[in-house]
């Protein structure tokens, strides 16, 4: 694009993505990991993520979430956070430990 910039290739846990209403949806029963849509990112400075409508999904290298850094306090597999769009709140997600994962250990 223009501004920005796209990546694909990302699985989602502990939820799927709905294609026919583009937002997160609850995962199907015994399908640990699915495919993500394409994701653009559009840098904006000092954004402030809003209240409501969104997810703020972190994205990891691995499964492994394990290990943090001193400096952020993050694991050393984090590598950002993402807005997706929900119709539930954050804590319905992250209850279930929703998160971008770049590769799959398997």
């Amino acid at each position: 694009p223009d501004e920005g910039c796209y990546i694909h290739g990302l699985f989602l846990e502990g939820a799927r993505w709905d294609p026919a209403v583009f937002q997160l949806a609850e995962s199907r029963p015994r399908e640990l990991y699915t495919k993500m849509a394409v994701i653009r990112l559009l840098p904006v400075p000092n954004q402030q993520p809003p209240a409501t409508g969104t997810y703020l999904c972190p994205i990891y290298k691995t499964l492994t979430r394990a290990g943090t850094l001193s400096t952020t306090g993050h694991s050393t597999n984090y590598i950002i956070a993402v807005e997706i769009p929900t119709d539930k709140p954050q804590k319905h997600w992250i209850k279930r430990g929703t998160a971008l994962i770049c590769a799959l250990d398997f």
